[in-house]
């Protein structure tokens, strides 16, 4: 149990030791289930509750601040991350009342079973009193889910913005003291997490500057005490800026598609081209997502199993076209032994993405002179291709 401002508590749970959320995104640094109470001078209310696996850390850290009432819980989305405890909290509190907008309402009740009687449903705007301080819920929506909302108390001008903003990162400081390390936890949780729904965040961004916002608690990972910092960095994230580099994640069963994957690397580099290499059999899916934020080319390479791509490129393009990052540009380079698909799967894979797909360089075999040729070609052609868009001078 930590203070934010006078009267307004972290109370949520530091997780150092999972290493994969949902079993499926990795966490490398851990991550945090953030919750926070607001007393007034008449209510309390607590935002948010925590994963399951925390309950009895929330339940304690309540009783330390000496909450022995819950007038409100605000439920901000209906993930279990932040509702999982709900229902302990309310047999603690049977008293209290859930506070949601409709469509978070719905899915709590088919995820937890709680009763209807027990919530209170608001709209976007509405203000709810504690007596000398305001709860203010705004609706932002598809950050992740559709139901997801956020809280501004205008009173100690703090933003409690549910996953918006959010870092995948267990730490000891309540506030950011390390702004590099939690702007890479940031960026792979956007990555991971909300990069799909970049227009809709942006338009959220629009509708949170017209408040005067001083501190941004998230569900995970440190509150912001100067939120200029991540705000600037979800502006340039979310624009449609790209930068002038290159994320080349490939694999390679016997070498030809390594040394073609090596050649166009260095041809790349030549060409003052920043470029992001990821070997896909031991990659850290999250760093691969990270340089995907905001590079203009995606570049795969393949050998080719079975007449299709391998599998783990198949991961990566699949990865890609479900995040759908903002690049330009796409190619596939490899080899085959007989025949195949590679290409035509690899593609068919990302049509989410909005990219002009260059001529793919696959080889027969180990790569010789003609091969090379082709690969520095294609690197030719993305360094005018960027030239082209405005990337690159």
């Amino acid at each position: 149990m930590r203070t934010l401002r006078p009267n307004v508590y972290s109370v949520g749970a530091i997780d150092w030791d999972t290493r994969l959320f949902d079993r499926l995104i990795p966490l490398p640094d851990g991550t945090s289930y953030n919750a926070y109470v607001v007393k007034g001078s008449e209510k309390t209310a607590l935002l948010d509750t925590v994963d399951p696996t925390m309950t009895a850390v929330l339940l304690n850290n309540i009783v330390k601040i000496g909450a022995d009432k819950l007038d409100y819980i605000i439920a901000h989305h209906g993930e279990q991350d932040h509702s999982g405890s709900l229902s302990d909290v309310l047999l603690m509190y049977p008293d209290a009342k859930i506070v949601t907008n409709s469509r978070c309402k719905e899915m709590l009740i088919d995820l937890l079973d709680i009763e209807d009687d027990k919530f209170v449903t608001i709209d976007d705007g509405q203000t709810l009193s504690l007596g000398d301080k305001t709860l203010q819920f705004v609706y932002t929506p598809w950050v992740h889910w559709p139901e997801t909302m956020s809280t501004y108390v205008p009173e100690d001008k703090i933003l409690f913005s549910c996953d918006f903003f959010g870092a995948h990162l267990a730490t000891s400081s309540l506030f950011v003291d390390d702004e590099a390390t939690v702007y890479e936890a940031a960026k792979r949780y956007y990555a991971e997490i909300m990069m799909p729904f970049r227009k809709q965040i942006n338009a959220n961004l629009t509708k949170l500057a017209n408040l005067d916002i001083e501190m941004i608690g998230p569900s995970h990972g440190p509150v912001y005490d100067k939120p200029g910092f991540i705000i600037e960095a979800y502006r340039d994230w979310v624009s449609d800026s790209v930068r002038n580099k290159v994320v080349v994640p490939y694999v390679s069963m016997h070498g030809s598609t390594g040394e073609m994957v090596s050649h166009f690397v260095e041809a790349l580099m030549d060409r003052d081209i920043i470029v992001k290499q990821f070997e896909l059999s031991t990659v850290d899916i999250g760093k691969l997502a990270i340089e995907l934020v905001d590079a203009a080319t995606i570049v795969i390479g393949s050998p080719t199993v079975l007449a299709g791509a391998h599998p783990a490129a198949v991961y990566a393009a699949f990865m890609a076209n479900a995040i759908r990052p903002k690049a330009k540009f796409a190619s596939i380079i490899g080899s085959f032994g007989w025949g195949g698909k590679t290409v035509e799967q690899l593609t068919g894979l990302m049509s989410n993405l909005k990219i002009e797909l260059l001529e793919p360089v696959l080889v027969k075999g180990q790569p010789k002179e003609a091969a090379f040729v082709a690969i520095d070609r294609l690197a030719d052609e993305i360094l005018a291709k960027h030239k082209e868009a405005g990337i690159v001078n």
